[in-house]
């Protein structure tokens, strides 16, 4: 898959263009579902299968202290798209300018007057323009009067709602892993850059990678997890505290510690993706430091046993 940055760097209109339209946060079952679509309708006619998506998301620009926190990176986002089989994403910037282009604009600007596109592919609930007043209807109009095809792709549903990020989000706030999965098709990740801590967990037997997630991205909730880690290429298992260290402090800022099994070496300063698997308990308050070494070290052996038990899913 390709990845175009800038709508103006597309040049590829060898082939008819069929797209697909949204933010795509996540990549979940329900944006799975468009995507495939798409891919079969383009491969069906001898067309291209492409993605648009506006980077940053738009309410990170028109209302960034509501913005929800994001699922996925841009990378981890194309990654998943590219899995899928997407011949070429085009991320372009959201701006101010193109936040009060009306409906008619966007179609006009965008859809007619550079991509040149055959059909297009959108979810129920999709709007655009100017305060989203488009909606899947009223693109269908536009394009019954254009001359491209509109592809409104119905939900997918998990315990009879429709699947959507904030859904997935709400599960991940309670550390519901298993209902997150669900509804994503893959583990839940998050990614970050080691950072230096308190060097606490070396103290007691078990040293962790500290890790700095920008703020703008969704945490699991809360608790002890079991997950793989991934270090480059290289792939641990390791067991996963989220929280404000409440042995040790009266109050201090959420942290993300994973303890590597069985690996040694110096991390700082390396991205590192942490793939959840499960829940192990909730975060506590430990009467002494015996008790919580003893702790950590069931938390380790039973992530270990986790671990394993998904290893095949890598």
């Amino acid at each position: 898959m390709q990845t175009v940055m800038g709508i103006e760097n597309f040049h590829d209109k060898s082939k008819p263009i069929y797209l697909a339209l949204g933010n795509f946060d996540g990549v979940h079952k329900g944006h799975q579902s468009l995507i495939q679509a798409l891919i079969r309708k383009a491969k069906v006619n001898g067309g291209q299968a492409l993605a648009f998506i506006f980077e940053p998301h738009p309410a990170q620009v028109l209302m960034p202290e509501r913005a929800p926190r994001l699922l996925q990176t841009p990378q981890g986002k194309a990654d998943l798209l590219e899995k899928i089989g997407l011949d070429l994403l085009i991320y372009n910037p959201f701006t101010s300018e193109i936040a009060a282009w009306s409906p008619e604009q966007f179609v006009e600007k965008i859809l007619i007057g550079v991509l040149q596109i055959s059909e297009v592919f959108i979810g129920f609930n999709y709007t655009f323009g100017h305060r989203g007043a488009g909606t899947p209807d009223y693109l269908k109009q536009l394009g019954d009067k254009l001359g491209f095809g509109v592809n409104i792709i119905a939900p997918v549903t998990y315990e009879g709602e429709p699947i959507s990020s904030s859904l997935v989000r709400k599960a991940l706030e309670v550390g519901d892993i298993l209902t997150a999965y669900n509804m994503l098709g893959y583990h839940p990740v998050i990614e970050g850059v080691v950072v230096e801590g308190e060097h606490r967990g070396a103290q007691i037997g078990f040293p962790t990678a500290n890790v700095g997630v920008e703020t703008m991205y969704n945490i699991p909730g809360k608790g002890v997890y079991a997950a793989h880690a991934w270090i480059g290429s290289k792939v641990y298992h390791g067991v996963v505290n989220i929280g404000s260290k409440p042995t040790f402090h009266q109050e201090y800022p959420l942290s993300i510690e994973a303890h590597l099994i069985d690996f040694t070496g110096d991390i700082y300063g390396q991205n590192i993706r942490l793939s959840f698997l499960e829940k192990l308990r909730e975060e506590q308050r430990f009467q002494s430091l015996e008790e919580l070494v003893s702790q950590i070290a069931r938390d380790r052996d039973r992530a270990e046993e986790i671990c394993r038990a998904y290893d095949g899913d890598l």
